[in-house]
């Protein structure tokens, strides 16, 4: 019988496929690495269970202990995998940007997900950098697994998946292009490629956001360049121990959009369903064209699946709010698509001004309809009403129609784009859309911003 003695077995031995459609401009064999076949469905379970091995080995980790790490989800689940075979416990810390599916596929194999935010510095305390390593501490029989400098994370790509891809392409390949985030897998890979081949080029792929490509270049380490990025799972805003800058010969950058638009297209032209870095990779390799020729083998790694991120790139209204999707918007109904199914929120002229600031704060909106019995009749904006309340301070106990401006314009659904933006001025903040059947929407100038 030819059966594995439990899940993590399994891991590894990933296919080699070759790509068709989203590389047909590129004049050489592309093949990716798919690694979302593993158990846990991404390239990470590789190195936690070597993480996890290595620790046990020199006591570092503990029978009946906890393993804390902070992730952004794929690291997680090959962890949690591990720990329920190996009987550990799992806190994990991962960012707000990071998708919904993620921290419940780890929730649902058992660990305490824990949330930070995205938008601070990495010594912030607030920081999941911060935070993994403040339990690590405070957590009896604990082990802080630190991906980012574990030495043990590049040395299962040296050892595993570097051997395979050489294997695979039975030592033919010339180039190998993946993303990089701790600097784990093209580190590994990469020193294992040189090892048997100096002339293989390794490509890292970096997202703007990061500091990886900069740095290789330069030496200099720009925190100009740090800002927040939708891309998961690539780019760095420090310098991971395990990115051996020496092994890779050079990096490209991708914008969020290029990555999530080619990762739809991954699943829609070459029916591979992967995760977020895998667009960026196509994307980067479809960047670095001109380095490859006819007689080339070009290697790209995809991640993880693309059952993280049906909230998200795979969803179409996600992709719309962004700016993400190529649809061609002319009219005034083109411009509310992202928002047609959420209710216009109005307020009555006989309302307090502290129930039009409550909804604006409810909503996370800025300007509201006023209306009565007969139709729409006026408009608050909260400009408007912070200068009025800098003149009176008791402007919260007035109605509505006190302090309310004008209507805002009413437009049909097939008005042009061009006519809807000549209509939001200074003085303007918004259009109305009339949808028919004694329905309304509102258009801002955001979501003409949005549409450009």
């Amino acid at each position: 019988m030819n059966y594995a003695k439990n899940i993590l077995e399994t891991i590894g031995n990933t296919p080699l496929v070759q790509l068709n459609s989203v590389t047909k401009e590129v004049d050489a064999l592309v093949l990716a690495k798919v690694e979302s076949v593993n158990p846990g469905n991404s390239v990470k379970d590789r190195m936690a269970l070597k993480m996890i091995e290595d620790a046990e080995a020199d006591g570092r980790l503990k029978p009946g202990g906890t393993i804390i790490e902070g992730t952004s989800g794929n690291t997680g689940m090959g962890l949690a995998l591990a720990a329920i075979v190996k009987g550990y416990k799992c806190i994990f810390v991962i960012s707000d940007k990071q998708s919904k599916e993620k921290m419940d596929i780890m929730r649902a194999v058992g660990a305490e997900v824990i949330v930070c935010p995205t938008n601070v510095e990495p010594d912030d305390s607030r920081s999941y950098y911060s935070v993994s390593k403040r339990l690590a501490k405070e957590t009896p029989n604990s082990w802080y697994v630190n991906q980012y400098d574990n030495p043990s994370n590049a040395l299962a790509h040296y050892e595993q998946t570097g051997p395979e891809i050489w294997e695979q392409t039975d030592g033919k390949i010339t180039h190998f292009v993946v993303g990089v985030g701790t600097g784990g897998t093209i580190s590994g890979i990469g020193k294992y490629l040189k090892e048997k081949n100096p002339n293989i080029k390794i490509w890292g792929v970096d997202t703007y956001g990061s500091v990886f490509k900069k740095y290789h270049e330069t030496g200099i380490f720009d925190e100009n360049e740090i800002y927040p990025y939708i891309t998961e799972g690539i780019g760095e805003d420090i310098l991971p121990k395990n990115v051996d800058f020496s092994i890779i010969d050079g990096f490209t950058k991708v914008t969020d959009k290029d990555a999530a638009v080619y990762t739809r297209r991954i699943a829609k032209e070459e029916g591979i369903f992967v995760g977020n870095s895998a667009g960026s990779a196509i994307k980067g390799l479809l960047q670095l064209k001109q380095h490859f020729s006819k007689d080339d083998v070009v290697v790209v790694l995809f991640h993880d699946h693309g059952s993280r991120y049906v909230g998200k790139m795979f969803n179409d209204d996600w992709m719309r709010e962004r700016g993400f999707l190529d649809e061609e918007i002319t009219t005034a109904a083109d411009l509310i698509k992202s928002h047609i199914n959420k209710p216009m929120i109005t307020v009555k002229t006989e309302e307090l001004v502290s129930h039009a600031i409550e909804r604006m704060r409810a909503f996370k909106i800025s300007q509201i309809p006023v209306e009565d019995v007969n139709g729409f009749v006026g408009s608050v904006d909260e400009t408007a009403l912070l200068r009025g309340y800098l003149e009176d301070k008791d402007l919260n106990n007035k109605p509505i129609k006190e302090v309310m401006g004008a209507p805002y314009p009413i437009v049909k659904k097939s008005t042009s784009i061009d006519a809807v933006s000549k209509l939001i001025t200074k003085e303007n903040q918004a259009v109305l859309v009339d949808l028919e059947n004694g329905k309304f929407h509102i258009i801002t100038k955001f979501d003409i911003i949005g549409a450009i």
